[in-house]
């Protein structure tokens, strides 16, 4: 359980960074399209992510009354639903640029829009950094509460 959910983490991170690499580039149809696969990706790997974490919670690993004890744990936890919380408004808008490429068409996306996806984005990555160090400290036991 622990590879399946290390694996999908790093499935997640590498598709979160594709994101970003490409919405700073020319936003052509073939781009979006990517950017629309892409953020499939993340949608996939970040379910697997919490389904796995979860289940190690629940019913794998130490047990919740383990975890629930950890300010670490809780950051962790707290922080990714943060992230999901944030990738709702850049899914939405690849979601439409989706169906309008379907069509044919492309998508016309404002300076001040495509900045706010950049935005959230990099948001998104940053928290994942956070995550590792909650982790790591986890990993020491660090944060335990008596």
């Amino acid at each position: 359980m622990a590879f399946l959910h290390h694996a999908a983490a790093f499935a997640l991170v590498a598709a979160i960074a594709v994101e970003f690499v490409l919405l700073k580039g020319e936003l052509t149809a073939a781009t979006m399209r990517r950017i629309v696969r892409t953020d499939m990706i993340v949608g996939l790997s970040a379910g697997v992510v919490l389904l796995v974490g979860l289940g190690r919670v629940f019913s794998f690993e130490k047990g919740a009354a383990y975890y629930f004890h950890s300010w670490p744990f809780i950051g962790k936890l707290s922080l990714f639903v943060l992230i999901a919380a944030l990738s709702i408004y850049p899914t939405v808008s690849f979601i439409k640029w989706g169906k309008a490429l379907k069509q044919g068409q492309v998508p016309s996306v404002d300076a001040g829009r495509l900045r706010t996806l950049r935005m959230l984005v990099h948001a998104e990555l940053a928290g994942i950094v956070l995550i590792l160090l909650f982790a790591a400290m986890m990993a020491r036991g660090v944060g335990f509460f008596g």
